[in-house]
């Protein structure tokens, strides 16, 4: 319901475009018991009807305008909320970093961030507008008829209140029954993504159609988990009918059997007129109650949903601002180069009892280019990526003298480039994954940063150069070629601390020199760490330091 607040006006008129329908209708009943009284009773000629007639034609105009805005009000609130929720969630993600996002189902945070947001579209679109004429128009309509007809009135205002209270019996059952049908659906997404992503290794190994069969028996247990809810769903429907069908079958008695002259409860006679409105409101009285029914299955649903948001996500999201402000002022920049400090630097890997990096301490002055080396496994990538907070740890990194974890994100990413050993390409082509270093970038700029990172050399000899498509993860490109893709986003920004993590090591001896040339010289004047095994890279740089027991040294 705190979501409610950053889509307050369009939800005010959703719930708002029932009430006035309600009231409309009140107006549109009596006018047609009138003209039914008068052209039956009365025996008033047709043309003295038209009026009337017209003036319910109006009234049904009117009100399919209202209900039609009503509804277009709920879709709006509705999408402007889950965009506020995805947006909060993917801001999240992105705070949380790698690290986190790592420890978690890629399936069911996507599952999550889509399916289980979508789920939320019926709680607010139709349950709250819905739920606000639930609760309002069949009491009032009930006393309206009070002054027309007291047994009508109240035989209406005792039965209509049972209804939401045998609904809300049933519905506990449908929360809990939704928040496993969820919860099965998430684990089926991350089930069913993980197979697909290794489906490869699954072929060649022969595990292809036991796997097959696994997913067929998840997907046979989420569709029995799907038909309880449905039964669920049924059952508090039938609860509605069963009730409506009472009350307005006994007002239907009681005034037919009136007319009939066996029940004579009422002091004045019963008009063709006042009978006949309170038939028409009978319905109407519960026609609330079941759009409310036919949508309270989406406040189980939505109750479910957020469950599992915030059992992914450590909590659900607040304010639009979700982790975006920053503790501290971003301090100016004094120069291209950033000024790295790192002290009692301790960072910890699960499985291990030992701590990967503990006691760590480096200095970098702005502008000072340094290689880090060190057997594999010894921590070179753990300390470049703490130092880019993509990893926990403990001590103090202070860039440009303020300390990391107070950096605004968006400003410690300008400030900070890095480069890993497995570089994220994505579906399109290689211009598209180098622009993303810079989207704005000209095609000049774009193909100057290409022939910085010698992905020309390739690019040029296939069929579409630059436009060539890639598939998922760079499928269609090799270790190096997706390493020099990487790196000419690198020439696209303008870094004042670089962090390069093996970025030659898949390149032969001709092209990596080039590319060593190429880095050296965009990061003149900018502070540079560069991990490498190869001894040829390192003696490029006039400082070389060594991680080696949890600690960096100098060589």
């Amino acid at each position: 319901m705190t979501l409610a607040r950053t889509a307050r006006f369009p939800l005010i008129l959703a719930g708002a475009a029932p009430l006035l329908s309600g009231a409309l209708l009140v107006v549109q009943a009596w006018l047609l018991a009138s003209v039914l009284d008068a052209a039956i009773a009365r025996q008033t000629p047709r043309h003295e009807l038209l009026g009337g007639i017209l003036g319910i034609a109006g009234l049904m105009l009117l009100r399919a305008c209202i209900s039609w805005a009503g509804e277009r009000a709920g879709a709006d609130a509705s999408e402007r909320i889950k965009r506020h929720v995805r947006l909060s969630l993917f801001q999240r993600l992105v705070r949380h970093g790698p690290h986190w996002s790592r420890g978690k189902a890629s399936g069911e945070l996507a599952s999550a961030v889509v399916d289980q947001v979508e789920a939320l579209d019926g709680f607010f679109a139709k349950y709250l507008p819905a739920m606000a004429a639930a609760a309002m128009l069949p009491v009032a309509f009930s006393v309206l008829l009070l002054p027309v007809d007291v047994i009508a009135g109240l035989v209406l205002l005792i039965t209509a209140p049972l209804i939401p209270l045998f609904m809300a019996l049933v519905g506990w059952g449908a929360q809990g029954a939704s928040r496993r049908h969820l919860r099965a659906f998430a684990r089926l997404s991350g089930f069913f993504a993980d197979r697909l992503r290794g489906l490869s290794t699954l072929k060649l190994y022969g595990r292809a159609q036991a796997e097959a069969e696994s997913v067929v028996a998840a997907s046979d247990a989420l569709r029995k988990r799907t038909m309880s809810v449905l039964r669920i769903a049924f059952l508090s429907s039938a609860v509605l009918e069963f009730f409506a069908a009472l009350g307005v079958a006994g007002v239907a008695v009681y005034i037919g059997l009136t007319y009939l002259g066996f029940l004579d409860v009422r002091w004045t006679p019963l008009t063709l007129q006042a009978g006949l409105f309170c038939l028409l409101m009978a319905p109407e009285v519960y026609a609330p109650l079941r759009q409310f029914a036919a949508h309270y299955h989406d406040r189980a649903t939505a109750l479910a949903a957020v469950t599992q948001i915030a059992v992914l996500f450590d909590g659900l999201p607040q304010d639009t601002a979700e982790g975006a402000a920053p503790k501290g002022s971003i301090p100016a920049r004094a120069g291209k180069g950033a000024h790295l400090v790192l002290s009692g630097l301790r960072v910890d890997a699960p499985g291990r009892a030992q701590a990967v990096l503990s006691d760590a301490s480096l200095t970098l002055v702005p502008g000072e280019h340094v290689a880090l080396m060190g057997p594999s496994g010894i921590g070179k990538s753990t300390l470049i990526e703490a130092i880019a907070r993509l990893r926990p740890a403990g001590g103090d990194i202070r860039i440009d003298g303020l300390p990391l974890d107070e950096w605004n994100e968006s400003a410690l990413r300008q400030r900070v480039a890095l480069i890993g050993q497995r570089p994220q390409l994505l579906e399109g082509s290689i211009a598209d994954n180098i622009r993303l270093g810079r989207p704005d970038a000209t095609d000049e700029q774009l193909l100057e940063a290409a022939r910085r990172a010698c992905v020309l050399e390739f690019a040029d000899a296939l069929p579409q150069g630059l436009g060539t498509r890639l598939g998922s993860r760079g499928h269609g490109l090799s270790g190096g070629q997706a390493q020099r893709v990487a790196l000419a986003r690198l020439f696209l920004r303008d870094p004042g601390l670089i962090l390069l993590d093996e970025p030659t090591a898949h390149l032969d001896d001709a092209t990596q020199a080039r590319v060593l040339d190429e880095i050296l010289e965009f990061s003149a004047g900018r502070t540079l760490l560069l991990a490498t095994h190869a001894p040829s890279v390192a003696a490029r740089f006039k400082r070389v330091v060594r991680v080696s027991g949890g600690k960096v040294e100098e060589a």
